[in-house]
């Protein structure tokens, strides 16, 4: 008797208004407003070509904003398509893809706390894809990254 494995699941897409500190998992379709690189440190022609740099970009869908925090250590495929049988693709560094405009899926997403507000990460786990422009209008009135949490502990008696 022939084992089947179990079939691939259907991504659940959130909502940028759904994310709350110290959770994981999210996959997203957001459209990046604005990138800022924050640090660009080492030289492209120096030891085994290293340059560190991280870019801060606000991204957002139709329920509100969010800072994702893109580092250049995260590798994405970028694909297009040639024709409808065959594809090519090629590897792109995400700091530079982020640019305003551009529609992006973020798959296993996570909210890291930075100085009492949330930003989005993707890690080595996550994985960024550039898509297919969105055709939502982006809700800039809900910045999530501008709520500032406190940590509070709770004593049980």
């Amino acid at each position: 008797m022939a084992e089947s494995k179990p079939g691939l699941r259907k991504p659940v897409f959130t909502k940028v208004e759904q994310l709350r500190p110290g959770t994981g998992g999210h996959t997203l379709t957001v459209k990046v407003v604005s990138a800022k690189m924050v640090l660009q440190k080492g030289r492209a022609d120096g030891p085994q070509g290293r340059q560190m740099k991280i870019a801060e970009c606000l991204v957002g869908d139709e329920t509100g904003l969010i800072i994702f925090t893109a580092r250049n250590d995260q590798g994405i495929f970028f694909f297009f398509f040639e024709s409808a049988n065959s594809y090519s693709s090629s590897v792109w560094l995400i700091v530079d893809l982020m640019q305003e405009g551009t529609t992006v899926i973020l798959r296993n997403a996570k909210i890291d706390m930075f100085k009492g507000s949330m930003r989005l990460a993707v890690d080595k786990w996550g994985r960024v894809e550039v898509t297919e422009p969105a055709d939502f209008t982006v809700k800039e009135d809900n910045n999530l990254s501008l709520i500032e949490y406190e940590l509070v502990n709770v004593v049980e008696e």
